[in-house]
């Protein structure tokens, strides 16, 4: 049951990762604040981090990890292209991230819940994945 929870919970963490950074990505090109551009590219960098962590855990478990469901990633891409094409402002930006933020947060919670039997390292990457999704959430907010 142990290595059941741990290697969903930490499936589900590697496809949140992929979904914040491929976010990030998104909207990039779209910050013209300087310090929003920074705080866009801190996270990738923290979660492109965790990610080798992450890796090196599936790995001992001879797990591939998990791709983010396709209609979701693909939903998030028009939606995302959407609002930007129609207000490519830095609000814009915060605002597309915040969401994904949020959601993933709420995700990744609700993971944590489910599969209480993981090990702790598991549970503490997931919770530093919150953490740097907590991060970048809170310095959107200023752009907001």
């Amino acid at each position: 049951m142990i290595e059941q929870d741990t290697i969903k919970l930490l499936r589900e963490c590697d496809a949140g990762i992929q979904m914040g950074v491929s976010a990030i990505n998104d909207v990039l090109d779209y910050a013209k604040d300087k310090s929003l551009r920074e705080s866009l590219l801190i996270s990738k960098t923290a979660h492109n981090g965790l990610d080798k962590k992450l890796r090196g855990r599936l790995d001992s478990f001879h797990d591939k990890g998990k791709d983010p469901p396709m209609m979701i990633k693909g939903m998030s891409y028009i939606k995302t292209n959407a609002k930007l094409m129609a207000d490519p402002s830095d609000s814009t930006v915060a605002d597309l991230i915040t969401d994904g933020c949020n959601m993933g947060i709420k995700s990744l919670s609700k993971y944590l819940n489910q599969y209480k039997a993981a090990d702790e390292d598991s549970k503490n990457l997931t919770k530093a994945l919150i953490g740097i999704e907590e991060k970048l959430a809170d310095d959107m907010r200023g752009y907001l």
